[in-house]
């Protein structure tokens, strides 16, 4: 892999992983379609590094505030503590937990089983068809002020379910906050900080594997490449993901769902791949 290929990639997974279009799924069929090598799950990891980086920055008043909220007084360097800002961040805790544990249970299968590419289209079309559904059949009457335990466990139930190449954490997440009665924006946004305790988990397990293996002298250009360009183009999306869903639906990620899914399944049919 060279460092076009690190950085195209790193783009597919800044895109991926914030607008419901499943990162995972991309950096599946991205590659097939263009013929390019398979990398590793350790790239696929750096990359998801990268966009860890990117929610950190653009969130870290929300963490510093949920932080501060179960210190004594809100703690010496933090603003005064709410009991909203404390129950979210319970929340948080709790819609991890599902997500984590399937992880650590399933990801073997789901890493043997389900990464082929007819699998992650067939899986977009219906992660974009129940994201059609949601939003329409939503209230769209609760904001993050109204999350609580039982909310953020289904919610984090329907994240475990995006170990799945093809179903989107962000989109499975979004789906199920819709269906709830949350706005879109407060989906959106409970689905950014929600992504962030699973995802550096996995990092921190998978990222002992490249301390211990290193990182191919070959492909350490490609890593820096797509790791940098993941950081920047989730920086980008995700700020204007939450200005976008504050006046605007999701057909635009359904639609897109479904013309790839039929894209890859009719390649896949013909058998030109």
């Amino acid at each position: 892999m060279d460092p076009v290929q690190g950085a195209v990639l790193g783009v597919v997974q800044g895109l991926g992983e914030f607008l419901p279009i499943s990162s995972s799924g991309h950096l599946i069929i991205v590659p097939w379609l263009l013929g390019w090598p398979d990398h590793s799950q350790t790239f696929d990891v750096a990359l998801h590094m990268g966009t860890l980086f990117a929610l950190l920055i653009y969130f870290w008043r929300d963490w510093w505030n949920l932080v501060g909220a179960w210190l004594p007084s809100g703690g010496r360097w933090f603003g005064p503590a709410t009991a909203t800002d404390r129950w979210l961040g319970l929340s948080i805790v709790a819609g991890s937990v599902p997500a984590a544990v399937v992880g650590l249970v399933y990801q073997d299968v789901v890493e043997s089983a389900l990464r082929v590419p007819w699998m992650v289209a067939v899986l977009l079309i219906i992660g974009g068809v129940l994201l059609a559904v949601a939003d329409r059949a939503g209230l769209q009457r609760n904001g993050m002020e109204r999350m609580g335990l039982p909310f953020a466990v289904i919610i984090g139930c329907a994240q475990a379910l995006a170990l799945a190449p093809g179903v989107s954490r962000s989109g499975i997440t979004l789906t199920a906050g819709l269906l709830l009665g949350f706005t879109r924006p407060s989906a959106t946004r409970f689905s950014f900080l929600l992504s962030m305790p699973i995802t550096a988990g996995a990092g921190v397990l998978k990222l002992r594997h490249l301390v211990s293996d290193g990182i191919p002298a070959d492909e350490q250009m490609a890593f820096a490449a797509g790791i940098v360009a993941s950081f920047v183009v989730g920086l980008i999306v995700i700020g204007g993901l939450l200005r976008y869903v504050r006046t605007r639906g999701m057909d635009v990620f359904t639609g897109y769902r479904l013309t790839i899914g039929v894209i890859v399944l009719t390649v896949t049919i013909a058998g030109l791949r």
